[in-house]
């Protein structure tokens, strides 16, 4: 399955470890993770934003759902969520940092019914809810 992995880049990146962490999960399970910060599709050229934004939206309609870090407010993270949902109507898992009081209200409070919101407490809890929420699918 490809799975379109989002996770702040240029802004606040204190959870960025856990968005690598989303990354190599869903590809050790056999599962293509379509992310810039993913070493398989790192570009050998800089990209300028117009081809990134190109890039994305690209990665996100080919993939079957969307992975989000979401603990740390990001304005490219809520976009992606955003498209996902109202513009594709495709599934998005929300991952946040449990204890954590940063997730955004956009987030937290949207009612959509393929948005689901999932808290975590260390990098073993994240791999686990990933394989959980996949195994649904993949079996739903």
């Amino acid at each position: 399955m490809v799975i379109y992995c989002a996770g702040p880049i240029r802004g606040d990146k204190q959870y960025q470890s856990f968005y690598k962490e989303i990354i190599k999960h869903v590809n050790s399970l056999g599962h293509t993770a379509l992310s810039e910060l993913n070493e398989k599709f790192k570009s050998a050229i800089p990209l300028n934003d117009a081809q990134i934004f190109k890039r994305d939206i690209k990665w996100i309609e080919s993939s079957s759902f969307v992975i989000a870090e979401t603990t740390s407010s990001s304005t490219g993270v809520g976009f992606e969520i955003a498209y996902s949902l109202f513009c594709l109507k495709k599934p998005v898992l929300a991952l946040y940092k449990k204890g954590e009081n940063s997730l955004s209200a956009m987030v937290s409070g949207c009612n959509s019914e393929i948005l689901i919101l999932k808290s975590y407490s260390d990098s073993e809890d994240l791999k686990k809810t990933i394989s959980q929420y996949i195994n649904e699918i993949e079996n739903g």
